[in-house]
């Protein structure tokens, strides 16, 4: 089948008990055994180990991405970090120097004491990767498009590197969505969704997937889900079931207006520099275009002017809400350095490039016309 027929139907198989069309919302914690260990369905006993409405989600999930497993957690950290619990003290990480601020504060501060080490390296530069992973490395971690700056990393030729190394790899790939990019296909071994964005699209959830056609991997995933319990609700798995059956629509019209607000953004005379891989100019346009369905809905830009009067036009839009997350149907604006990166220091933002004055958008499915008119009067102000 076809992607727009997975969004729709992988894992919404009509509910035996009345025909239901859509997967019921399961909201037990508990299941009804005929004996001692016998359950009535085999693996529900107890909603933290499964759920019929995570069962239905963790399948759709899988499917979109062409993996042979989905594994939903409470939140893409949760996902995040059951992927680095199977790291062991002495392990060695490589992973990007433009990352969300979220996950580098928990490779830092959560897994760095623990004796895992953590190299960063620009993921775009494959001679730099190369050499990253000359050390005995064990897990490669790419975010591509990057967050915030929308650097675009080749995924298949960084998997063969890693591979060549002996490193499992890993993408988030949150800002591309499955209906724009399946690392899988590319050599990539497990896919990180913070399913909060694009996946669920209406802002209105908080949830965290991994994928993988890796049997071993899926086991030990699994394992976690069940030992540390970080799993979402059964209310949640069904407001991003309910989310991806219309990712494939979305994403044409968050790509369709991005591309008009980069344009537009980066013939502005009060605009220094756009970031969008969409731009022909952009450093990894070329690949993008080669591994992407399209170029997204994420972009950010620089402007001549003070990081003060950067941060005055974040508050001055009347469309785009002053917000943090992304991926919504709604258009938001934000000031990375002081709100989703603040946690990496300073220092280490600006040498991997991320300017102090730095704005980034989320733009969202609305009139394009009202968008843009939105961003001319903010950077008329």
């Amino acid at each position: 089948m076809k992607f727009a027929t997975l969004a729709v139907h992988a894992g919404n198989a009509p509910d035996p008990a009345y025909g239901a069309v859509m997967p019921p919302i399961y909201a037990t914690s508990t299941y009804v055994q005929r004996a001692p260990a016998e359950p009535m369905v085999e693996g529900y006993d107890y909603s933290r180990a499964a759920n019929p409405t995570r069962s239905a989600l963790q399948e759709n999930l899988a499917a979109l991405e062409g993996a042979k497993h989905g594994f939903a957690f409470s939140s893409g950290l949760a996902a995040t970090h059951a992927l680095l619990s199977q790291m062991r003290p002495g392990d060695h990480v490589v992973c990007g120097n433009d990352l969300y601020g979220g996950t580098f504060r928990m490779f830092r501060s959560a897994f760095e004491p623990f004796g895992i080490e953590f190299s960063v390296v620009d993921t775009t530069d494959l001679k730099a990767l190369e050499q990253a992973l000359a050390k005995p490395t064990r897990l490669l971690w790419l975010e591509t498009p990057t967050n915030p700056l929308l650097r675009i990393t080749d995924l298949e030729a960084a998997a063969a590197l890693a591979h060549a190394a002996g490193a499992l790899v890993a993408c988030d790939n949150t800002f591309a969505s499955s209906y724009l990019q399946q690392p899988l296909t590319l050599g990539c071994d497990v896919v990180m969704h913070s399913a909060t964005k694009y996946l669920g699209g209406h802002s209105d959830v908080v949830l965290g997937a991994l994928c993988t056609n890796d049997d071993a991997l899926a086991e030990k995933l699994g394992f976690q889900q069940l030992s540390v319990g970080a799993v979402p609700g059964p209310f949640d798995c069904f407001l991003v079931l309910r989310g991806t059956k219309t990712l494939p629509l979305r994403m044409e019209a968050h790509c369709r207006n991005a591309r008009r607000i980069a344009g537009f953004l980066a013939d502005h005379s009060r605009v220094a520099s756009v970031f969008y891989p969409g731009l022909p100019d952009h450093p990894g346009h070329d690949i993008a275009a080669r591994q992407m369905r399209d170029f997204g809905g994420m972009l950010s830009f620089v402007l001549k002017a003070s990081v003060e009067e950067a941060k005055q036009l974040t508050t001055r839009t009347k469309i785009f809400a002053l917000a943090e997350s992304l991926g919504g149907v709604e258009s938001l604006i934000e000031h990375p350095p002081s709100m989703t990166h603040a946690s990496i220091p300073a220092e280490q933002r600006r040498a991997a490039g991320l300017d102090d004055g730095l704005i980034r958008l989320s733009v969202g499915i609305e009139d394009i016309d009202d968008l843009l008119g939105d961003l001319d009067q903010a950077l008329a102000g």
